[in-house]
């Protein structure tokens, strides 16, 4: 794979192992090439640095549902929305509960 953006990422993060923008950057990279299982490693790895980065629980719990990981997916979308709410992202939280509703309206 030759991803520019990638690499350019990775060489950041082998710079500061504990940049919270270049791990959900890159996982958002991998999301976007169809890299599942690489998306999800990096944000479970920024959820374990910084569980109220609200941003990664929508593109984490869709990385779970690419990988056919429902019960994975409906427990982060509830981990986020709580998160949200206590950090006070109103947006983060609509987004949040009108995704895990429409993935609970589609199983």
């Amino acid at each position: 794979m030759d991803n520019w953006r990638i690499n350019q990422l990775r060489d950041l993060l082998r710079k500061d192992r504990t940049d919270e923008f270049v791990i959900y950057a890159l996982g958002q990279e991998y999301l976007k090439i169809g890299e599942h299982d690489k998306s999800i490693e990096f944000f479970e790895q920024l959820r374990l640095l910084n569980p109220e980065y609200v941003g990664l629980y929508y593109h984490l719990a869709a990385a779970y549902i690419e990988t056919e990981q429902n019960t994975k997916a409906q427990n982060i979308f509830t981990q986020g929305i709580e998160i949200a709410t206590k950090v006070g992202d109103h947006h983060a939280l609509a987004e949040l509960r009108n995704a895990k509703t429409n993935f609970e309206l589609n199983l």
